[in-house]
């Protein structure tokens, strides 16, 4: 899989109007080729593991099925499919086509929190069947051949709107509801790769402001280490509960947190398990734990930490006094 971000040239503006007559090299999309062919390195590097470059809507553009049918051999695609823009098969529109498709069975996937929105279950009707794809009017372009994986939430809760809705498109053999479920997995572990969530909901790197982009850059590069130890440690809480927080927490940081959070000087003969470090920490960050707030995210889990560096410091400081006494 494979994210990144990108400024864009302020003289781009106006490209939309010009969209057509322009080729893909000059294009925005072109980052979408960027990545893929930097995925055909690393595969060259391990040729008994295959990668599959997963993208989101903004991936799904023709010429990226294109560059990978010219290396067979290389990365496989698994791409989320635009809507709006009206995929043509060989007999009718792509979303048209996959709705005559038969149910393959119910998949259920776990929707996390978004917003206002608490994390759910979700239930999705899934349908799959190799496609030929042809390309839009005025591309001169060949047909490419997937397969589609099309996942329709059913039986959505109220307060959600609207309903999940998935059409994938993929260059990996899809021929039963187990291969279209496992598509569906793949494509959900986008939500643990973006850590840019973690950039604007836990460091709010929208709020800062900068003259130019090397002034971002550096700050960009610090706070996108924090971000992933903000998302390790939010998925250790999550699948480790259990296992101990030396994990994750030095010893003077899992100390100094149980102490500020307890009001305490006496420890504990054990070290605490992730669960309970990743409680005391959003403690610190500001989460209430009621009965229908979620799982914490990464905003008070940012918070604790900053709330918590001091606290390390000042512990540090005074263990030689606490270990000697006055």
């Amino acid at each position: 899989m494979n994210g990144f971000s990108r400024a864009r040239d302020p003289r781009d503006r106006g490209k939309k109007e010009r969209r057509k007559e322009t080729p893909i090299e000059q294009k925005e999309s072109m980052k979408w080729l960027k990545s893929y062919r930097a995925v055909c390195e690393v595969q060259k590097v391990c040729p008994d593991t295959v990668f599959v470059s997963v993208g989101d809507r903004e991936s799904s553009i023709y010429e990226l099925f294109l560059e990978a049918m010219k290396n067979p051999d290389g990365p496989r695609l698994l791409v989320r499919c635009e809507r709006t823009r009206n995929r043509k098969t060989e007999t009718d529109f792509l979303w048209k086509e996959m709705a005559k498709q038969p149910v393959a069975g119910v998949q259920v996937v776990h929707i996390p929190r978004k917003g206002c929105q608490l994390d759910r279950e979700a239930k999705l009707e899934v349908r799959h069947a190799p496609m030929t794809l042809k390309p839009a009017n005025g591309m001169d372009y060949a047909p490419v051949n997937v397969w589609m994986v099309y996942a329709r939430e059913i039986d959505t809760p109220q307060r959600v709107k609207p309903p999940l809705e998935w059409m994938l498109l993929t260059t990996v053999e899809v021929h039963s509801l187990e291969d279209a479920c496992e598509r569906l997995a793949w494509y959900a572990k986008r939500w643990g790769i973006e850590i840019d969530r973690t950039l604007k909901s836990g460091c709010r790197i929208e709020e800062r402001w900068f003259d130019s982009t090397d002034s971002l850059e550096p700050c960009l590069a610090i706070d996108m280490v924090v971000a992933w130890r903000i998302y390790h440690l939010t998925k250790l809480g999550r699948e480790v509960p259990h296992h101990p927080c030396t994990i994750f927490f030095q010893e003077s940081e899992w100390k100094a947190l149980y102490i500020l959070v307890n009001k305490t000087k006496n420890l504990p003969a054990k070290e605490p398990t992730m669960h309970e470090a990743v409680r005391m920490l959003v403690r610190l960050g500001g989460f209430l734990g009621r009965k229908n707030d979620g799982q914490p995210g990464t905003t008070t889990l940012w918070r604790g930490l900053q709330r918590l560096e001091p606290a390390v410091a000042m512990y540090v400081f005074l263990l030689p006094q606490l270990k000697h006494g006055p």
